[in-house]
């Protein structure tokens, strides 16, 4: 099938605003927006409310490969970028509980977990016309994207608007323990056997340390419409 436009991966570590710039580029070119990582945490929720051991591998990819898991533009305006439909009910934001953001990377991890998720990822991506935000995206699910996106941040940098974010949700949390587990996800995140996170060979590299949302996304729409426009 032929691509109905280009494609744009955009990869990172956790919380270095990926969600937020993905979301933001895909409304700005009516794009589709898919942050991937709901995905992963999909599977892990499915993991805790089927009581299956996170540390067996098997059982875990079992419950990727069964569960029925969809991904759909947001119906209800209360702040989600996506519906996340698992077993035909909205977990948007149960995906986002403490016990699934503590286990994810885990989960994530497992290869059979993977395949399972890339899968999905690449039938969505093929159709084009889709901002795809996650951590391999560029690398390993739409490797021949025309356009990758690599946005990095300091892990301190990181975890300071991490704490901030849960502090306005009234969210109870300390800024060392979002630091330590934002650590504790990189390592696990890099260091995987599988799709490890790392940026593409031909992604382009944003550090957002000294930027703030709206001059990270105008530098990137700036790149983008002139990508775009070299390719029509």
């Amino acid at each position: 099938m032929e691509k109905k436009s280009f494609t744009i991966t955009l990869d990172g570590p956790a919380a270095s605003g990926k969600s937020t710039l993905g979301e933001r580029l895909a409304e700005s070119l009516d794009f589709m927006y898919l942050d991937t990582g709901v995905m992963y945490r999909a599977v892990t929720l499915a993991v805790l409310n089927k009581n299956v051991d996170v540390n067996d591998e098997g059982l875990v990819t079992k419950v990727a490969e069964e569960i029925d898991l969809d991904i759909h533009p947001a119906t209800i305006d209360d702040g989600r970028s996506n519906d996340v439909i698992l077993e035909q009910e909205d977990v948007t934001w149960e995906i986002r509980l403490p016990d699934v953001e503590s286990n994810v990377s885990q989960v994530s991890a497992y290869k059979g977990v993977r395949v399972a998720m890339t899968k999905k990822q690449r039938e969505i991506g093929n159709r084009g016309g889709i901002v795809m935000v996650g951590r391999d995206i560029g690398t390993v699910v739409l490797p021949d994207a025309e356009i990758k996106l690599y946005l990095d941040a300091s892990v301190e940098e990181r975890a300071k608007r991490r704490y901030l974010e849960l502090i306005n949700r009234g969210k109870q949390a300390t800024y060392e323990s979002v630091l330590d587990d934002l650590k504790r996800r990189d390592k696990i995140d890099s260091s995987r056997a599988i799709a490890p996170l790392r940026p593409a060979e031909d992604a382009i590299m944003i550090d957002s340390d000294h930027m703030n949302a709206e001059e990270v996304f105008q530098y990137i729409f700036k790149l983008v419409e002139e990508k775009k426009n070299l390719q029509v």
